[in-house]
């Protein structure tokens, strides 16, 4: 939340600063020359951990490689997260399910199948997916109210 934070106020500092003469914030312009690694070292890391460095990881702006290696390292692949890897891959698939991504739903599924997950929470991981889709295209398409929903499901 922070970092989205962060962001959205960097952006704005710098538009302020384009469109208004503001000065961005200071912490904005440390973020913006702070020392990113290479994307090498990068590779380099990729290459230690997973064997290989997939195509598409080569393929990814080397700008911005280094930032996307970290979320999935630090996001997906760390068992020190809040939610098991299991519960991750999981998730992956369902969403994956509902973009569609078949890239992802290929891969989540047998990461979710190595973490322990079995054919019926799967099932039931890509069904609730469709449930979930279900009734939000419902909800929206009728156009229900939403502070009136909320009252009735138990809310403020």
């Amino acid at each position: 939340m922070l970092f989205q934070a962060r962001c959205g106020s960097v952006i704005a500092g710098l538009v302020l600063s384009v469109l208004g003469g503001l000065a961005a914030p200071a912490w904005a312009a440390e973020a913006m020359t702070a020392p990113t690694p290479s994307a090498d070292a990068t590779y380099a890391e990729i290459q230690t951990m997973m064997g290989s460095v997939p195509t598409f990881v080569k393929l990814f702006p080397k700008g911005a490689v280094a930032g996307a290696w970290a979320e999935e390292r630090d996001l997906e692949l760390s068992d020190k997260t809040a939610l098991s890897p299991k519960v991750k891959a999981l998730i992956g698939l369902a969403v994956a399910a509902q973009i569609p991504c078949t890239y992802c739903i290929w891969l989540d599924t047998k990461t979710a199948r190595q973490m322990g997950a079995n054919d019926e929470e799967i099932a039931e991981a890509v069904a609730l997916s469709g449930l979930t889709r279900h009734w939000s295209t419902f909800f929206n398409g009728m156009q229900l109210d939403f502070n009136q929903f909320k009252t009735e499901m138990g809310g403020e």
